[in-house]
C-alpha cells in the first residue's frame, strides 16, 4: 500500500493549517511551555467550533464531519504538531458521543451544542478508591426517590475537575444485579448541586490537575439519566473506545523533538554544544527513527481501518508512543543539565514539569502492561 498522502489529503491538511493559524500565538506558546490554561482551551475550542472542526467524529447531524480515517488521522497529528490545545476530551471524545448515541432527544437538545462549543465544561466521574482499573467494582450508589436519584459515594483522579460545570458519572443503581456490570447507570450532574465537595490532589510536579469528589445525598433529576437504567456499563465501554483517539501523540512528539534539537544546539557543556556530544546524538537519532516508525505504522493502521474497527496494533502504538514521549522529556532535562533543577519557571522549569507530569502517559488510556497483554493475545496468539 502507499503511505504518502494523496493530493486531496494534502489540500485537506493545508486547509487545517490555515484554520489552526487562527488560534492566537500566545495560546500556542503556552501549550508548548506546558502552561495551558482553562481559558486557552476554551478559546481554542470555540475557534475550532466556529470553523466546524471541534467535533469532527460526531454524527454529522450534531456537528460532525464525514471525514475518512486518514483525514481524522491528519487532523489529530496536525493539531498536536501545531501546539493547539486539543478540544476538551471529556466533552468531545467522551460524554458528547455518548449523549449523541444513547441520550434522549431532550438531553441532545439541551447539551450537545453547548458541549461542542465548550459552553459547558464536563468532568468525568468514573474512578473511585479501589475501582480504577477494576471499574466494575465502583461503590457510589444512586437510589431512586421519586423524580430523583440520590447519590452517595466518592470519585477520584478527576482530571481538571476544578473547572467542571457538569459531571458525567457512573453509579450503582442495582446492588443486587447478578453481575456488577449489570447494575450501573450513567448520570449527568450539575456540579452546583448541594452535597458535592471537591478536594484537590497535588501532583509530584506541584500542580493541581486531578481532584477527588465526595457526594452526600446529592439529588439528580431522573431526566439526567442517559439511556436506560442499569445499562451504564455499555455506555462506558462505548466512551472508553473513543478515549484512545490520538493517544499515540505522534504530532506532540514531533513538535517536542524539533524543540529538543533547538535546545540541544543552544545549550553548552564544557565548551561544547550538547547536540555535538556523540552519546546524546545517538539517543536523539534513535528516538527520531522510532518516532518515524510509529508515524508510518499509525498511518498504515489508519488506512487499513476503513470500517472504523479498532486494530490490536493500536496497543503497540500506545506502548511505543508513550515511551517516545517520555524519552523526549528525559532528553530535554539531560540537554539542560544542572539548569534543569531550577523549577521556578522558564525553559528549565518547563522541562522538569514536563518530565514529571508525563510519567502518567504510560498509565492512562490503558496502562502499557495491559496493552502488552492485548498484543500478546491478539497479535502473538499467546
Amino acid at each position: 500500500m502507499h503511505l504518502e498522502l494523496s493530493e486531496g489529503d494534502v489540500a485537506f491538511r493545508d486547509e487545517l493549517r490555515r484554520i489552526f493559524a487562527d488560534v492566537p500565538a500566545d495560546v500556542r506558546a503556552r501549550v508548548r511551555a506546558g502552561h495551558v490554561t482553562r481559558d486557552d482551551i476554551v478559546t481554542s475550542q470555540r475557534i475550532l467550533n466556529s470553523h466546524g472542526v471541534a467535533v469532527p467524529h460526531w454524527p454529522v447531524e450534531y456537528g460532525g464531519r464525514d471525514w475518512t480515517s486518514i483525514q481524522r488521522h491528519i487532523y489529530t497529528n496536525e493539531l498536536q504538531r501545531a501546539g493547539i490545545p486539543e478540544p476538551l476530551a471529556f466533552n468531545t471524545g467522551m460524554v458528547g458521543p455518548v449523549i449523541a448515541a444513547f441520550g434522549s432527544d431532550a438531553l441532545k437538545e439541551r447539551f450537545l451544542a453547548k458541549t461542542a462549543n465548550l459552553d459547558i465544561w464536563w468532568s468525568q466521574g468514573f474512578s473511585e478508591p479501589g475501582a480504577g482499573s477494576d471499574l466494575a467494582g465502583l461503590k457510589t450508589t444512586a437510589v431512586r426517590d421519586g423524580d430523583h436519584y440520590v447519590v452517595n459515594g466518592q470519585k477520584t483522579w478527576t482530571t481538571l475537575g476544578q473547572h467542571g460545570d457538569w459531571m458525567f458519572l457512573l453509579a450503582r443503581t442495582d446492588p443486587a444485579a447478578p453481575k456488577p456490570q449489570q447494575g450501573i447507570s450513567f448520570l449527568l450532574v450539575d456540579m452546583d448541586t448541594p452535597g458535592i465537595e471537591r478536594r484537590p490532589i497535588r501532583l509530584i510536579d506541584g500542580s493541581v490537575e486531578v481532584n477527588e469528589f465526595f457526594f452526600t445525598d446529592v439529588r439528580i433529576p431522573v431526566g439526567n439519566l442517559v439511556g436506560e437504567e442499569n445499562k451504564g456499563w455499555t455506555y462506558a465501554k462505548f466512551l472508553l473506545g473513543n478515549e484512545r483517539d490520538g493517544i499515540t501523540q505522534v504530532g506532540s512528539s514531533q513538535r517536542l523533538y524539533a524543540e529538543l534539537v533547538e535546545t540541544a544546539a543552544q545549550q553548552t557543556r564544557a565548551g561544547r554544544r550538547v547536540i555535538d556530544d556523540p552519546l546524546f546524538r545517538d539517543r536523539l537519532y534513535d528516538v527520531k527513527l522510532r518516532l518515524r516508525a510509529v508515524e508510518a505504522t499509525q498511518l498504515r493502521v489508519t488506512a487499513a481501518s476503513r470500517d472504523g474497527r479498532p486494530s490490536p496494533v493500536s496497543s503497540m502504538l500506545k506502548i511505543e508512543g508513550s515511551r517516545i514521549l517520555q524519552e523526549l522529556h528525559d532528553l530535554a532535562v539531560e540537554a539542560l543539565g544542572s539548569d534543569a533543577v531550577e523549577i521556578t519557571g522558564g525553559d528549565s522549569g518547563d522541562a522538569v514539569v514536563g518530565y514529571l507530569n508525563n510519567r502518567k502517559v504510560s498509565i492512562y488510556g490503558g496502562s502499557n502492561e495491559v496493552q502488552a497483554n492485548v498484543v500478546a493475545k491478539a497479535i502473538l496468539g499467546l
